[in-house]
C-alpha cells in the first residue's frame, strides 16, 4: 500500500513540473488517502501484535 503511495506522489510531481495541475492533484489527492489507510492498517497490525504477546 505504500509503495503505491509512493507511486501516486511522483505521478503527482512529474505531472506538476510538466504543467498537468489536474492530474497533479489527483493523483496527490489518491496518494495522500492510500497513506492514511497504511497508517491505519499499520497502526492496527502493530496493536493486534502486542495484544498477541
Amino acid at each position: 500500500m505504500l509503495r503505491w503511495a509512493l507511486i501516486f506522489f511522483i505521478v503527482a510531481i512529474v505531472a506538476a513540473i510538466f504543467g498537468f495541475s489536474g492530474i497533479a492533484a489527483g493523483a496527490a489527492g489518491i496518494a495522500k488517502i492510500l497513506f492514511y489507510i497504511f497508517i491505519v492498517i499499520f497502526l492496527i497490525s502493530l496493536i493486534m501484535g502486542l495484544v498477541r504477546k
